[in-house]
């Protein structure tokens, strides 16, 4: 069983986290920048090779009233352009709010300025992949997936 890859897409980074072995702990990892869709695409590529990941989680920002916006399709075609790259199963994950509760724990952590910003990105990240593991367990569903898409 490969770790997981969470990620949060956005338009100048993508926040990066790594499930443990066993699937069940979702840490942050790190921040790629996205100055060229193809670099960050190989980042990613990557870290699937090295980690030997059996799946991708990326967050879908959808809007609050649950529809599909302009920011979720652009996270829609950063899938389609990662699933070219890769040979993993990728799933969307709601991350509605995953910014706000990522702030909080790092605020509750002592976090601030600089160093708070610098790490939320792999924070959010953190949050939608942990999320995904949740439900994964409480649904006793080792594929399961809410990718709109499907």
């Amino acid at each position: 069983m490969g770790r997981i890859i969470g990620l949060d897409i956005g338009d100048k980074k993508i926040g990066v986290a790594l499930s443990d072995p066993s699937q069940v702990l979702a840490s942050p990892f790190s921040t790629i920048i996205r100055d060229q869709d193809e670099k960050a695409i190989n980042q990613i590529a990557a870290l699937v090779k090295k980690y030997s990941a059996s799946q991708i989680i990326i967050g879908l920002p959808y809007s609050l009233s649950g529809a599909i916006g302009k920011q979720a399709e652009k996270v829609l075609d950063f899938k389609g352009k990662i699933a070219e790259a890769v040979n993993v199963e990728i799933v969307m994950q709601d991350e509605r709010l995953s910014s706000v509760s990522a702030n909080q724990k790092l605020r509750e952590a002592g976090k601030k300025g600089n160093k708070l910003k610098n790490e939320m990105d792999a924070a959010a990240a953190t949050v939608i992949l942990q999320s995904f593991l949740d439900e994964r367990k409480m649904n006793g569903d080792i594929s399961a997936s809410n990718d709109p898409s499907h």
